[in-house]
């Protein structure tokens, strides 16, 4: 079968339709370069609680990119390549506990489709923003690649610095899964062999971890917010008794994830991540130097 990439709208908004197969895949470039639908067979992995203007208003929902940072801050002020940031003052989402959370990206209208092409069974579409904001004055430029395959989606991101300072590296992805036609208390959430990486109250590590083994377990009424520093393989899921379910696969750039399940919700989020939670105050981000580049890559595989 042949792919294409096609424009269209969403909701009234110019988005981009990927297609390959049976699969398809729409982002919409200018509400944060976020990923809107993953429909295998026509049906819906991907949930948008709040739609598009939650996006707008920076709340996440889809498939979004959190950056320059994901998850929380466990306060207003961050020492990074030997920068010092204060956030006071600046108009930042935050948490329930008004730490600053996901970054300053989600919703960023400013990304450019550079390319958009085809090659036998894989549609491919690359967009590309730069970043210098008062919350991370780390110039640099962030290219995501999305591939459509006939079984999966691959995300590529790449940080690349455009000044003279090294650029922290601790961005995610939240992506809203779902299994469509099972109820959430049918689901069951597979993990790897993993490091659960204990957090306190405010959901910031507290420097303690334990090994955990493998499991397939049933969602049921269990609720989750947890993190893990992930082992081999790395690989994630929610899957359903029927053998339905979609996978996230991270790469080697993502030795991190966070598991989300709200209570009451019909969807869930694996999110790969590039640094553990608050680490850029903790110092445990990595740095890109000027010259070099960051790549880090994920998949989403639904069956």
């Amino acid at each position: 079968m042949t792919a294409e990439v096609v424009e269209r709208s969403f909701r009234g908004e110019p988005a981009l339709e990927l297609r390959a197969g049976d699969l398809r895949s729409t982002f919409v470039p200018h509400v944060g370069m976020t990923g809107v639908s993953l429909r295998a067979r026509g049906r819906e992995f991907l949930a948008l609680p709040g739609g598009l203007d939650a996006l707008r208003g920076g709340h996440t929902a889809g498939l979004p990119l959190l950056a320059p940072w994901a998850n929380r801050l466990g306060g207003r002020r961050y020492r990074a390549a030997r920068v010092t940031v204060d956030l006071d003052g600046l108009r930042l989402n935050t948490d329930g506990n008004g730490l600053p959370i996901h970054g300053v990206l989600v919703g960023w209208p400013s990304w450019a489709v550079t390319s958009q092409r085809v090659r036998g069974s894989v549609a491919r579409v690359v967009a590309t923003t730069d970043v210098d904001a008062p919350a991370f004055p780390f110039p640099h430029r962030i290219e995501v690649g999305i591939a459509l395959h006939e079984d999966r989606l691959v995300v590529d991101t790449t940080i690349v610095p455009t000044g003279r300072r090294r650029v922290p590296v601790a961005f995610g992805w939240h992506p809203y899964l779902r299994v469509p036609g099972a109820p959430r208390a049918h689901w069951r959430l597979r993990l790897p062999p993993r490091r659960r990486l204990a957090l306190d109250g405010l959901g910031v590590p507290t420097g303690e971890s334990h090994a955990e083994p493998a499991e397939t377990d049933p969602v049921g009424r269990r609720t989750f917010d947890d993190l893990y520093a992930l082992g081999r393989p790395r690989r994630l899921a929610f899957a359903a008794d029927d053998g339905s379910g979609i996978e996230m696969r991270a790469g080697a750039g993502y030795p991190y994830a966070q598991v989300w399940v709200p209570g009451g919700k019909p969807f869930g989020a694996l999110e790969p991540m590039t640094a553990p939670t608050d680490a850029l105050r903790r110092g445990d981000a990595p740095l890109v130097a000027p010259g070099d580049a960051f790549t880090a890559r994920f998949e989403l595989v639904p069956r």
